[in-house]
């Protein structure tokens, strides 16, 4: 088939790969061009916080490379500045237009910067690209003295329990009183917070960096606390915001991220779809608000649904309705949850032998199941991500076996 000519991919991440990828399993024999700001092919981004950092796997081992040769051009280290979907064109540096018959946005997301301007100090780092990992890792070279982590979400806590495994002295900095309680609910995340402890990672919670001050070798922080932290480097991981500049005034709705049907097409846009971590949709699964998942997993997923929805056309393409899944590793201990547990109003227990450390809970909205976290359930966490794809099913066999805990 070649009734789009050339489809551009502005996104050189793994959503990009899988919709290439995707269009060529389908047939499309024309141009695809993969426009990247970064200088690799496709990094393993969950590996940037744990094996990559602590130096078990190298620079090569964290690539993904496409299956087979797929014939795809790669517009690497080039950043594309403005969007013209009436002309069909991309804009790129030194002016160049690059036209379009079809267009997939997996522009991904960037790291938030410190508000106070720490993050622009030489001694400190965030954690988003293979460039700033390796960069981490060579702060860490220079010194046995403490590092400080700010920020006590998914990447915050990953860092922390990474350098502890390298035995390197690590305080965890966080305005919440608990660690990733964005994502778990007050149970769970006492659980891991008491975890952390536990392992020797010195835990600075209800408080913020209000100053700091730096040389070469070293910063100093000082919270709002009132305590002071000396440390050798300082990890900003304060999230993220999707990578949408180079979307204003291109007339795509921009509200966290880039807003699509539940086909995965941008709102108001004809043959442009979106996937990843920059995409907003309504996974009609669970509900019609449209949200950003930013996991690997749905990424993978997300740019092979965009690839068919693109084909397809806006009429013909069938909604994007994954059961999302993601996971986590600290301190050995394996955190994995499937569906949407944050849309769930009420949490019941699924494993009645439960122990600190390994249980199982399900989260239900208007009485059915619609996500479950698992510490240490790698295989129970798995079958009910089977058995959602049946919520009715699901809800009933939770009715039968669980008492509810709040």
């Amino acid at each position: 088939m070649n009734d789009l000519p050339r489809i551009v991919i502005v996104g050189a991440g793994i959503a990009g790969l899988c919709s290439a990828e995707r269009l060529r399993e389908l047939g499309f024999d024309g141009e695809i061009v993969i426009i990247g700001s970064e200088s690799t092919l496709p990094v393993y981004r969950p590996s940037l916080s744990k094996q990559f950092l602590t130096g078990e796997l190298g620079a090569k081992d964290v690539l993904t490379a496409p299956a087979d040769d797929l014939g795809l051009i790669w517009r690497l280290s080039t950043t594309v500045s403005q969007l013209d979907p009436q002309r069909r064109i991309v804009h790129l540096p030194g002016g160049e237009e690059l036209e379009y018959d079809g267009l997939v946005i997996a522009s991904g997301v960037e790291s938030r910067r410190h508000p106070g301007g720490l993050s622009g100090h030489p001694r400190a780092a965030v954690i988003r690209t293979r460039a700033d990992t390796r960069r981490l890792r060579q702060l860490l070279d220079g010194s046995r003295e403490q590092i400080v982590v700010i920020g006590t979400g998914f990447i915050g806590c990953e860092v922390a329990s990474s350098l502890r495994h390298m035995d390197r002295p690590v305080t965890l900095v966080g305005r919440a009183s608990m660690l990733m309680n964005n994502l778990l609910d007050t149970d769970l995340a006492t659980r891991l917070t008491d975890l952390h402890r536990r392992n020797k990672v010195r835990l600075e919670l209800g408080t913020k960096v209000e100053t700091w001050a730096g040389n070469a070798s070293r910063i100093d922080v000082r919270l709002s606390s009132g305590r002071s932290l000396s440390a050798a480097a300082v990890i900003v991981a304060v999230g993220s915001i999707p990578a949408v500049a180079w979307l204003r005034d291109s007339g795509a709705t921009l509200n966290n991220g880039v807003v699509c049907d539940a086909t995965c097409h941008v709102e108001g846009m004809e043959d442009v779809v979106a996937a990843g971590d920059v995409a907003s949709w309504p996974n009609l699964r669970f509900e019609t608000t449209p949200r950003r998942v930013e996991h690997w997993t749905n990424a993978i997923e997300m740019g092979r649904a965009a690839a068919e929805s693109l084909l397809s056309g806006r009429e013909s393409a069938s909604p994007f309705t994954p059961i999302p899944r993601f996971w986590s590793e600290q301190h050995g201990l394996r955190i994995q949850a499937a569906g949407m547990p944050a849309v769930g109003s009420q949490r019941v227990s699924l494993d009645p032998a439960a122990t600190t450390q390994r249980s199982l809970s399900g989260y239900l909205s208007n009485d059915e199941l619609v996500g479950v976290i698992g510490f240490d359930r790698s295989v129970a966490v798995l079958n009910y991500a089977k058995e959602l794809q049946n919520k009715a099913l699901v809800t009933r066999v939770i009715k039968e076996r669980s008492p509810s805990c709040g």
